[in-house]
Parts: structure tokens; sequence; C-alpha cells
């Protein structure tokens, strides 16, 4: 097999790329992204392209598989950049992937309308941005964009994978960058540091290491599957879950004074995170993996507070890849 990865230098198209490495069905591997990284993957060769203006046909000539994982969130400030590249360049891509037998789609928990946090649900669950988070109202309109694609090329494969919050060591310097910016000093992240865990309604959410992620897309390119798959670790995560693991204490907060602050901060340009985060974190559903775990036979080798904890270390280590969105020596965005 031949696979085209686009988004292959972040922080999940670096674990599919991982996960690929052994995979004896799989030959070879195109990974695409705006700029090409200094660090060598088994199998991989390397293209640059922008998903909103190049021309990506001649990119999947001869793929078996397309894997869609190109996504931006900043600059938060300009959602008319992101959209260009998030919304118009995913209906791009699905154009220039007709005829490609498969195509694999980087979804979210965040497509999902706001659902329970006592139960899990699976993927039949309603669609439906929070109108608050401009990643959820991108989530959902490409999966619109994908339902019309789907339709009018029955004969490619089309899986989505909606995956919860995504975290590994690697990623460190990147997500230090992209959510907390100059305002997180690195020596700060440490759980002697740490000695509280805000508790509020709604703060109940999933996590997956990224290797557990990658090794779910690995399986997903290589059998005949369909379809959407939920992709989350136990335990879930809350103020009592992470309190144990950071041998902190819960303190209640009202929401919506941690909301104020995030706004507040945000539209300062103190700190990179719009306050959308926090809604999509609270309404989100907890998530039925049973699907994944069966016609996948998918079995995380992380539990959600592990891989955490190891995104913790990587924020405090200043972590990452010879990849540039996770090369650690980019400065933290104002």
């Amino acid at each position: 097999m031949r696979v085209v990865v686009f988004g292959a230098t972040g922080n999940c198209g670096t674990s599919v790329l991982r996960a690929l490495a052994d995979e004896p069905r799989v030959d070879s591997i195109l990974g695409v992204a705006r700029r090409l990284p200094a660090a060598a993957f088994p199998k991989t060769e390397w293209a640059s392209a922008d998903i909103a203006r190049d021309d990506l046909a001649p990119l999947m000539r001869g793929a078996d598989a397309v894997v869609h994982l190109a996504w931006v969130i900043q600059p938060s400030h300009d959602e008319a950049a992101m959209r260009r590249i998030n919304v118009d360049g995913s209906k791009r891509l699905f154009e220039a992937a007709a005829g490609v037998p498969a195509l694999i789609y980087a979804s979210s928990v965040g497509a999902y309308a706001p659902g329970p946090k006592d139960r899990p649900v699976d993927e039949s669950f309603p669609l439906g941005p929070v109108q608050t988070s401009f990643y959820a109202r991108h989530k959902v309109e490409v999966e619109r964009a994908l339902d019309a694609f789907e339709r009018d090329h029955p004969d490619t494969r089309v899986v989505r994978v909606r995956p919860a919050f995504v975290f590994k060591r690697e990623a460190g310097a990147e997500i230090r960058r992209l959510w907390a910016g100059p305002l997180l000093p690195r020596p700060l992240v440490q759980r002697a540091l740490i000695p509280l865990v805000p508790r509020f309604p709604g703060f109940r959410f999933q996590g997956v290491h990224s290797y557990d992620l990658g090794e779910a897309y690995r399986q997903t390119i290589v059998r005949d599957v369909r379809g959407a798959f939920n992709v989350a670790s136990d335990p879930p995560l809350d103020a009592d879950e992470l309190a144990r693991a950071l041998d902190a204490r819960p303190l209640r907060v009202p929401p919506r004074v941690l909301r104020a602050a995030m706004d507040l901060t945000w539209r300062a340009r103190l700190q990179p995170t719009q306050a959308g985060w926090l809604d999509l974190a609270r309404a989100v559903p907890l998530m039925s993996t049973d699907r994944a775990r069966t016609d996948l036979e998918w079995t995380p080798q992380w539990s959600a507070t592990s891989a955490l904890l190891d995104l913790l270390g990587g924020l405090r280590d200043g972590a990452g890849l010879a990849t540039p969105p996770l090369v650690p020596s980019t400065r933290p965005a104002r």
C-alpha cells in the first residue's frame, strides 16, 4: 500500500507515521505539510503543500489511502484565516481525493452536540457544534462536506476518526505554544507546584495518548472498515481524577469566573486560548469506544491519566520533535 498523510508533521501525524513504520502492508508513505521537517521517518518521503491553495491531486496519484490530519487552531484572533485552511482546505482535499480507494479524516469529539457526562454515547450521537467554539463549528461543517463526498463517491471507503483530547510528551513545546503562550513558564509545570485543580460543573472529559491514536489510524488504513470511530482511553478526567494524579486538591471555581478570566486574557493577547474551548470541554459528551475496540481490535496502551502526565512532562521539559509544529525552539505565541 501507498499512504498519503496530510498534516504529517504534527502531534497526530507523527504518531501515524510511527504506527505505520512497522506495518508490513504499507510499502511507502508520502508525508505532506506546509513546512518540511528535518526529521526522518521510515518509509516516508516528503512534499510541501498548502491544502488551501495548492494543487493536491498530483500528490494523491497512486495512493491506496489518504489520511487528512491537516488542521490549525491558531491564529485564534483571525477565524477567517483558520477557516480557509480547516473548512475550505478540507473541501479542496476531498475534491482532489475523488477516486482514491480510502479516505480517512480526523474529526473530533468536538463535532458532537452537547451530551451526557455520566454515560458514554456511540457514533450515532448527533453532531452539532458548540456555537462559541470555532473549532467545533469547523469540525461539524467539514463532516457535512464529507457526507456529500461520501454520497457522490460511494466507491471510496470513507472513515471518520473522532478522538478525545490528544496528549503526548513530544507535543509539549507545541501545546505550550498553541494553548498557553508566554504566561506558562516551563519550570512551573510540575506536580509539586500544582497544588489546586479547579472543580466546576461539566468539567469531565476524555483523553487519549497520541501513540494509541496513531495505532487506531493504522487500523483504519489497513482494514476494510467505513464510518465513524470514537477513540478515547479510560478513565474520564475530572477534578477528582486530576487531583489524585497530581497530588493536588480540588477547588470549586465558578465557571463564569474562569471563563471571564480566559476571555479577558485572550482579548488582551496575553494567552492564545479562546473561552470557547472551555465551553467545548464542558459540553462534549463522553464517548463509547466499543466500535473501535471491536471492529479495529484497538486497545489503548496508555490510560488517559498516564497520557496527560506524559504531556505534562513534555511541557515541563520543553520536549518536541524535529518537525516545524513540534520543534522545541519555536517561541511561545502571544
